[in-house]
């Protein structure tokens, strides 16, 4: 297993959309597994593929140790929201997205189908930090970063500090 580099916003292909995955074999098992390596290294509470270059769907991710549980490393290839009910604002900050946090407005509440790392039909209900860990891996997928659901206000505050940054390097 390795340490991978984790793609850091304005690298194009955080805004592209991850292709689904129709073949399963040991390159991509390699890569679940060196996923979740990363994301543990990180630390992170997920990871999409998109974040390490892959434009897969695929994502990785672990509340368990956030929740003071042990380590459950859950992998899910294709994930969609079948259903999303409720309302929560919470605090989110990305891998991908460096030195920044916003509060973001999701559903309180999912369900998502998709497939295990063998390929068989799986579904997650989520709820909590769990419900917005999956729509946050899962906006990955789709290109979308957690600042595009702020207001255009608080996303240019950010784009143009993240510019200053990058000018100033």
């Amino acid at each position: 297993m390795a340490v991978l580099p984790i793609y850091k916003l304005p690298d194009a292909v955080l805004r592209q959309e991850a292709r689904k995955i129709t073949e399963i074999n040991g390159k991509l098992q390699r890569l679940i597994d060196d996923m979740a390596e990363t994301m543990y290294a990180a630390p992170g509470l997920g990871l999409a593929a998109n974040q390490v270059g892959e434009l897969k769907r695929l994502i990785v991710f672990d509340v368990s140790h956030k929740e003071g549980g042990p380590r459950k490393l859950q992998v899910m290839l294709n994930p969609c929201i079948a259903a999303g009910e409720g309302e929560v604002i919470h605090e989110e900050g990305c891998l991908s997205v460096a030195d920044f946090s916003a509060e973001v407005r999701r559903h309180a509440k999912v369900l998502i189908k998709g497939l295990d790392r063998e390929g068989k039909p799986m579904e997650i209900a989520g709820e909590g930090l769990l419900a917005i860990v999956l729509q946050h891996e899962i906006d990955h997928l789709n290109g979308i970063l957690f600042i595009d659901h702020l207001s255009r206000l608080k996303r240019g505050l950010f784009l143009r500090r993240l510019k200053k940054q990058a000018a100033a390097r």
